[in-house]
This record gives structure tokens, C-alpha cells and sequence, in this order.
């Protein structure tokens, strides 16, 4: 199978040649879409399965902390517990990341101490994205310079609606050259739509287009800073557009659903909907995350009970 662009080459010369593009796309039937992802979210996962699926859950999250009020200590914290989810059963996998600011990259990354845990960095003027290109772009710099694994950026959702498509993919591909560090490696991006304020399904499809051809690593639903967030229905729809995207030129990208995802049984779902959408190569995390905080909770409370047959309770976790 090939692996290249170069069928869609014409498409990113122009706003014109990218906007035929995009409302060439099929529409969504957004009824169809929400039935299926409702119907999948029915599945029963029992036992060895659900144990399963716990660890797998576990190790797709990027432990994720992005208040103003983050202090060195809380991102030491956050990253003991990435490293050692469970203190009382090192068999817990290790979480895949720990997301903060780009300030606390460097704390994260001590803290680490070189443990299999990644350090993802928000940029691009998060969660608003309403800054300068070279604002933006030094943002991200900073970010990979003090040592982020990945960068999860947000798009000018203002440029989008207004249908400035190709000033939505340079920026993206701008931030993508800037995650390039001077040794010739590059941090992962993970491209951040806020699905919740583009309002329909369609808007969607054409935001996760846009990332994908703009080399996106990962396409992620939302910065978890708005009401609505990651969905089934949403996430769904992003998992056919990756799925599409390989299918016609090989190039696997990854999905982040984040925020409003809290309990395990949240978890499961989402993880139904990879397996029925994309299969089984997206069951990793190099290729599917959590962006979360308080579901690490409930899947070890959860995972708790599958081994000691007792319900521990929120008291036996720690809150950060």
C-alpha cells in the first residue's frame, strides 16, 4: 500500500481547491452516526475482557493537569502516579502520558526520570488558540526545547468557521515543522478541534481532513475547557475519517478523545467504538489516548474490585 500525499497534492494549493475539496466530502447523517455510536455503547464486556480492557484503558491515558494554579509539586505528583498508577499493585500499567503546560514540561520530565511515560505539552496559546503565528510557533518551540514528547495544539476554530480553510491547514503545518528539534527528531502532534463550537458533524469531518492532510499525528476532540467535548458520536465520526485517510494513502493517524470522560464504563465504550471502526492496529497507545484526569480514578477502584473482589472506594486513590 502507498504511503503518500501525493494523490491529494492539488487539493492544498489554493482556498478555493481546498474548500471543493471539503464540501466534496460525503455528508454526515447525523442520525445514522449517533444510532450506531449509541448501539456500540451497548456492548457488554465481562470479566477476563473487562480486565483487559481496564489495563488497555489505563495505559491509553494522557494524565492530564492544565490549571493556572499547577505548581512544580503537582506535576511531580501527577507524574509518580503516570509511573505508578497503583502503589499497592505495580502489575497497574503505567499511564501513556502526562499532559501539562509548556512551562512544566522540564518539572514533568525530571520527574520522569526517563520512565516509559511521555510528556506532552499544550501550545498554541491553548485553549483559545488567540495569539500571533509567532506567538504560536514559540510557544510550541519552547515546548519541545524543554523536552515535550508531543505537542497537542489547538486550531484558530475563529479561521474555520469562517471558512478560512488554508490559513487552518498552514498554521497546522507551521506548528508541525516547529515541533522539529534541531537533532532532526520531532515531537508527535496531536491537532485539537474543540468540537464542541463547530457546531455540526459535517464542520467535524472537515476539521479532521484538514489535519490529517496537514500532517497531524494524532486528530483530538476537545481541550476539556468547553461544555461539550468528546462524544461518542464525535469520536466515531473521527475514527471513520482516520480509517478513510489510511485506506487511500496508507498513512495511519491517531485519535484522542478528551474531556467529560470519567468512569470506566465511559472507557469501555470508547474502546468498542475503536475496535468496530478501526480495528485492532488503533488498540495501542501509539494510536489512541484518553485525555483525562478523573478516569484514571474509577478504572483503578474498578480494577481493584475485579482482583479483590471488593469495592475500595475513591478514599484508596489519590485525588491527583
Amino acid at each position: 500500500m502507498p504511503t503518500t500525499l501525493t494523490a491529494f497534492a492539488d487539493v492544498t494549493t489554493s482556498d478555493s481547491a481546498l474548500r471543493r475539496f471539503l464540501h466534496g466530502l460525503p455528508g454526515v447523517d447525523a442520525v445514522g452516526l449517533e444510532a450506531r455510536a449509541a448501539a456500540l455503547g451497548t456492548r457488554s464486556i465481562k470479566t477476563t475482557a473487562k480486565a483487559y480492557a481496564i489495563d488497555l484503558a489505563i495505559s491509553m491515558i494522557d494524565l492530564t493537569t492544565l490549571e493556572g494554579a499547577d505548581t512544580p509539586g503537582k506535576v511531580r505528583a501527577l507524574a509518580a502516579k503516570a509511573v505508578h498508577p497503583d502503589p499497592t499493585d505495580r502489575t497497574t500499567p503505567m499511564t501513556a502520558a502526562v499532559c501539562v503546560y509548556p512551562d512544566m514540561v522540564a518539572t514533568a520530565k525530571a520527574a520522569l526520570n526517563g520512565a516509559d511515560v511521555k510528556v506532552a505539552s499544550v501550545a498554541t496559546a491553548f485553549p483559545a488558540g488567540r495569539a500571533a503565528l509567532p506567538v504560536k510557533l514559540a510557544d510550541t518551540r519552547d515546548a519541545v526545547a524543554a523536552g515535550a514528547d508531543e505537542i497537542d495544539m489547538v486550531i484558530d476554530r475563529g479561521a474555520f468557521l469562517a471558512g478560512r480553510y488554508l490559513e487552518t491547514y498552514e498554521l497546522i503545518k507551521a506548528v508541525k515543522e516547529a515541533c522539529v528539534r534541531e537533532d532532526g527528531t520531532a515531537a508527535r502532534l496531536k491537532v485539537i478541534f474543540e468540537t464542541g463550537e463547530l457546531s455540526t458533524y459535517d464542520n467535524i469531518r472537515r476539521a479532521s481532513w484538514i489535519g490529517m492532510l496537514a500532517g497531524a499525528d494524532f486528530i483530538k476532540t476537545s481541550t476539556g475547557k468547553v461544555g461539550v467535548n468528546a462524544t461518542p458520536a464525535n469520536t466515531l465520526l473521527m475514527l471513520e475519517a482516520v480509517r478513510d485517510f489510511k485506506a487511500q494513502t496508507g498513512i495511519q493517524i491517531g485519535v484522542k478523545p478528551a474531556g467529560g470522560i470519567r468512569t470506566t464504563k465511559d472507557a469501555i465504550k470508547f474502546l468498542v467504538l475503536v475496535n468496530e471502526t478501526v480495528g485492532e492496529d488503533w488498540l495501542t497507545n501509539e494510536w489512541f489516548r484518553f485525555g483525562a484526569s478523573s478516569l484514571l480514578n474509577d478504572l483503578l477502584m474498578q480494577r481493584q474490585k475485579l482482583s479483590t473482589g471488593r469495592y475500595s472506594g475513591p478514599d484508596y486513590v489519590t485525588v491527583d
